[in-house]
């Protein structure tokens, strides 16, 4: 008879699904970011992606799992997904996606410190100081003493994507709680449809273009530049984004029910190398050395943060078993 997998190992398999996912996700959206509006892109991709999600829906139990006692948690949730979504994509569209990648990567520890008043987790002086050293990475990658044209972006693009981060870690927060009394499709598909709502809104008001003339900014053309038809080769790219979508919101709704986020953040590192190895075969793109630095601490910091976790875990359960 083979062995069940246990809920921790189906939730490090599914945020490694959804790590890859993203990585393809990301690399497609760079390389559209020059000639598409970021809410277009969004909402081809959500849309082709809702369509996914809902077949998904009619495996795991029919429409009427959709129904939700928590819409106010549900909608906090979708619009914390837009946020981490757009700051991310608007730096993608100006930074080197390993650089953007890698300062996204706070979001584990975010997720470390947010889990203790949001979840009740207990989070002991050591795993407090290594976030401490994974926020000194990130403060190494910001190059405080670097001018603008050195850096090549503004002090805000770098700041984006811990914003991102920071959205990203409540949008899992948020995962873990609602994840106990709703299916996994049913999360994905309630993301879908808050961008879709938001990529609409933009659409009525900077759909036509008319901010975009006003600034030079690259991220800032992303966002305001007017829709256009997508020439026959990108619509390969968007059908990608749409089921690529549907299998990131799906995979990583999994994975925050089933695991605890202690256990599954770490596990996100493998998007890391993923980032690396396109921006390099697409873009010719390799970080500084300072970046490179910058992003072993983070590392560090995230996987002594799990090591500790899974220390303390066994260390329960033994006292349990003894007691």
């Amino acid at each position: 008879m083979p062995t069940r997998i246990s809920p921790s190992t189906a939730g490090i398999l599914f945020i490694m699904a959804g790590m890859a996912a993203i990585s393809v996700n990301d690399m497609m959206i760079k390389q559209l970011s020059g000639g598409y509006p970021l809410h277009e892109i969004v909402f081809a991709r959500s849309f082709i992606g809702l369509l996914f999600s809902l077949i998904i829906v009619q495996i795991e139990g029919g429409f009427s799992i959709l129904k939700t006692r928590q819409p106010g948690l549900h909608a906090i949730r979708g619009m914390l997904v837009v946020i981490s979504n757009m700051t991310f994509f608007l730096a993608l569209a100006t930074l080197p996606l390993a650089d953007a990648t890698a300062l996204f990567f706070v979001a584990p520890l975010f997720i470390t410190v947010l889990s203790i008043p949001l979840l009740g987790e207990k989070v002991g002086p050591l795993r407090i100081g290594a976030v401490v050293i994974g926020f000194v990475g990130v403060l190494l990658m910001q190059r405080p003493w670097a001018s603008a044209e050195t850096l090549g972006a503004s002090r805000v693009i770098l700041f984006l994507p811990v914003v991102a981060a920071l959205a990203y870690a409540g949008l899992q927060l948020l995962t873990r709680k609602l994840g106990t009394t709703t299916k996994a499709s049913a999360l994905a598909v309630y993301i879908q449809g808050v961008f879709i709502l938001v990529s609409v809104a933009f659409f009525l008001v900077a759909g036509d273009g008319r901010y975009a003339a006003q600034v030079d900014d690259p991220s800032l053309q992303f966002l305001l530049r007017a829709w256009v038809w997508p020439q026959l080769g990108d619509w390969v790219f968007l059908l990608g984004l749409g089921a690529n979508s549907a299998i990131i919101g799906y995979c990583l709704s999994a994975a925050y029910k089933w695991a605890d986020a202690a256990t599954v953040a770490p596990f996100e590192y493998v998007l890391l190398p993923m980032a690396v190895f396109w921006g390099w075969l697409f873009w010719g793109e390799l970080p500084e050395p300072v970046v490179w630095f910058g992003m072993a601490l983070i590392i560090f910091s995230g996987l002594f943060v799990f090591l500790r976790e899974r220390q303390k875990a066994r260390a329960d359960a033994r006292a349990s078993a003894t007691g």
